[in-house]
C-alpha cells in the first residue's frame, strides 16, 4: 500500500479487523508493505508484525509476492508513476485518486486494455462511501442511463447547509469548515467546484462511455452565493446545492457541467445535508434512483478501497470502464436559470433588464423581489425558461455593465 495517512490507516485497520471474514469469502488479504513519505511521521494506527513500513517504492513494485497495489497517497506525480508501474508489472491496482484518474484517463485506459485480467478499482475516488462506481459498472447493464445529478462534495454541502440553517455568510461558514477540517487552508478545489468537476468527468465516462476532458466541463462554484440567495430560495420553496450534472437526455449529445442549483424542497437532493453526498441516476428502466451516504472521511473512504481489494482477491476483476461510446459534448448546456441582480434602485431598471433579456434570447419566467430596506443596495431575482447557458452569460455580462448594477449577477441553474 502506498500511503499511510488518514485513508491508508483506515484501510489497514479494516483489513486487520475483517481478515477472518474475508478469508471465509475466499479473499486472503495481507498488507505486506506500506510505503510512506517519511518514517518519522507518527501513525495513528498500529502496524502488526509481518507488515513492513518503508520509503522505497520499489520495495513494493519489485516484490513478486505482492499482487495488488493500493494507492492512497494522493497527488498526480508520484502516484501516477506508482500506478503505471504496478499495471506494467501485472499487479491489480486500487486507488482513491480522482485527480489522477480525471487527468490521465485516456492513458490509463490504454494501459488497462493491454492488461484485461487486472482489477482496477476506483470506487473511493467518487463520493467516498457511496458505492456509485460499482453500481454503474454492474447494475445498469440492461438499462440506458439518461442523466446523473449529484452532490459530490461534502465540504461545500456542509457550508451551504450552514448558510441556510444559520443565515450565516459565506466567509463565516468557510472559516468554520476550515476550523473543523472539512476545508483546506486553500479551499479553491472545493469551493470553486474543481473537485466535483473531476468526479463528474469520471462518472460521465463510466455511465455514458464518453471521455470528457476535465477542462472542457463548465464549472461554477459557490463563492458568490450570499445569505440573500437562501432567502429567495426559501420564497421559491427550494434550497441551494452544488451539483455535478451529466445529461444525455438528448440523443447523441452529452452535457456535463458543475453549478450551484436551486433545488425544490421535494427533490431528493434537498434532503442531503451537512457533509452527506447523494447521486441521482435517471434511466429508462429504473426511472430515478438515489444513492446517499458519507462522501468522505477515514472509514467511509477506506471501506470503498477495501471492497475493491476484496473483489480483486476473489478474482472479480471486471472492466474498469465497460462502455465506450461517442457523443457530441455540448458545453452550451440548456437549463432554467436563477439570476440575482444587485442594483441601486431607480426608475426603469426592470424595463432595461427586460430589453437585455430579449436581446439575448432569454425568456423571463418571473421577477422576485423582497421588501426594500436600502434603496442603494437592492437585490432582485430573475428566473428564466429553458435557455442556453451562453445566452445567460451574455445577458448577465450586459446587465453588469449598466450604471445601476453594483456587482456581477449571481447565476444558478434551476431544477
Amino acid at each position: 500500500m502506498f500511503g499511510g495517512g488518514t485513508v491508508g490507516g483506515g484501510v489497514y485497520e479494516i483489513c486487520q479487523k475483517k481478515k477472518a471474514l474475508f478469508e471465509s469469502l475466499g479473499a486472503n488479504i495481507r498488507i505486506k508493505t506500506i510505503c510512506v513519505r517519511s518514517l518519522d511521521k507518527p501513525r495513528d494506527f498500529t502496524v502488526a508484525d509481518g507488515t513492513t513500513i518503508t520509503t522505497d517504492f520499489n520495495a513494493i513494485l519489485d516484490d513478486d509476492e505482492i499482487n495488488c497495489v493500493v494507492e492512497v497517497m494522493g497527488g498526480t506525480t508520484a502516484a501516477k508513476d506508482v500506478v503505471y508501474a504496478a499495471i506494467e508489472k501485472g499487479k491489480h491496482v486500487v486507488t482513491a485518486n480522482k485527480a489522477l484518474l480525471a487527468q490521465y484517463l485516456p492513458e490509463l485506459q490504454a494501459r488497462l486494455k493491454a492488461r484485461p485480467l487486472l482489477k482496477f478499482g476506483y470506487e473511493a475516488a467518487v463520493c467516498g462511501g457511496i458505492p456509485i462506481i460499482h453500481t454503474l459498472q454492474n447494475d445498469y447493464l440492461g438499462d440506458k442511463i439518461r442523466k446523473i445529478l449529484g452532490i459530490m462534495n461534502g465540504t461545500t454541502n456542509f457550508m451551504l447547509t450552514k448558510m441556510e440553517s444559520e443565515g450565516a455568510d459565506y466567509a463565516a461558514v468557510l472559516a468554520e469548515a476550515q476550523a473543523l477540517g472539512y476545508a483546506e487552508a486553500d479551499p479553491t478545489a472545493d469551493v470553486e467546484g474543481h473537485d466535483v468537476q473531476a468526479k463528474i468527468a469520471l462518472v460521465a465516462k463510466l455511465a455514458f462511455g464518453v471521455g470528457v476532458p476535465v477542462e472542457a466541463i463548465p464549472c461554477k462554484g459557490i463563492s458568490a452565493i450570499q445569505s440573500i440567495d437562501f432567502q429567495y430560495a426559501k420564497q421559491m420553496g427550494a434550497t441551494i446545492k452544488l451539483a455535478g450534472v451529466a445529461d444525455a437526455s438528448r440523443e447523441g449529445q452529452l452535457s456535463v457541467y458543475v453549478s450551484p442549483v436551486v433545488v425544490p424542497r421535494t427533490h431528493p437532493l434537498a434532503s442531503a445535508r451537512m457533509a452527506t453526498n447523494i447521486v441521482e441516476v435517471t434511466s429508462d428502466n429504473m426511472g430515478s434512483t438515489s444513492y446517499v451516504g458519507p462522501g468522505a472521511g477515514r472509514y467511509p473512504t477506506a471501506n470503498s478501497v477495501v471492497n475493491d481489494v476484496v473483489r480483486a482477491a476473489r478474482g472479480l476483476t471486471g472492466t474498469a470502464f465497460p462502455v465506450d461510446a461517442e457523443a457530441r459534448i455540448e458545453g452550451d448546456y440548456v437549463s432554467k436559470f436563477y439570476v440575482r441582480i444587485k442594483i441601486r434602485d431607480q426608475l426603469g431598471v426592470v424595463r432595461v433588464v427586460g430589453e437585455l433579456a430579449e436581446k439575448h434570447g432569454v425568456s423571463i419566467d418571473a421577477i422576485l423581489q423582497l421588501p426594500i430596506t436600502d434603496p442603494n443596495n437592492v437585490d432582485f431575482v430573475v428566473t428564466t425558461g429553458q435557455t442556453a447557458v451562453s445566452s445567460i452569460e451574455a445577458f448577465s455580462a450586459d446587465v453588469s455593465k449598466q450604471g445601476f448594477t453594483l456587482e456581477s449577477p449571481v447565476v444558478m441553474t434551476l431544477l
